[in-house]
């Protein structure tokens, strides 16, 4: 309640709390009263998530971060550099590379396969560290699929 008072995201809260938090207080052997999260320390996380600034698999570092060293979300993004990339001018460079590479893939796509596109969001993930988001990939691959 405390965290929804934060930030009114209740849904997100509700499963970064269900799934992460109770996970991490499980191994460590901690009960919630000796959670070394706050809740504004959540709600902060939670916050980037929902602006855009982390993914959820970037979430997951942090969270894990964040609950080790009780810092907040924006201080440990900024130190290890865990931005979302959503520039065009910097995924073009990436997904003309991947397309060239996967010449077959990309035909399949051109005659009506269109679920091959996970394949491309796939490599491209891989090649940008998890850092991209899936969105802008998926709009930009499918612009350059098209010409």
């Amino acid at each position: 309640e405390a965290a929804v008072g934060e930030l009114d995201q209740p849904k997100a809260l509700c499963n970064w709390i269900l799934s992460e938090l109770l996970r991490e207080l499980g191994e460590s052997g901690k009960t919630p009263a000796d959670c070394p999260l706050s809740p504004t320390l959540l709600a902060g996380l939670v916050a980037m998530i929902h602006d855009g600034r982390i993914s959820g698999k970037i979430a997951k570092t942090v969270f894990q971060e964040m609950y080790r060293s009780g810092r907040p979300a924006p201080e440990i993004v900024a130190e290890k550099g865990l931005v979302v990339v959503n520039d065009e001018a910097a995924l073009l460079p990436l997904i003309e590379e991947i397309l060239a590479k996967n010449p077959g893939q990309a035909a399949q796509y051109r005659a009506g396969k269109e679920k091959v596109i996970g394949f491309f969001v796939g490599q491209l993930m891989k090649a940008t560290k998890g850092q991209a988001d899936p969105q802008a990939l998926n709009a930009l691959l499918k612009e350059k699929l098209k010409g």
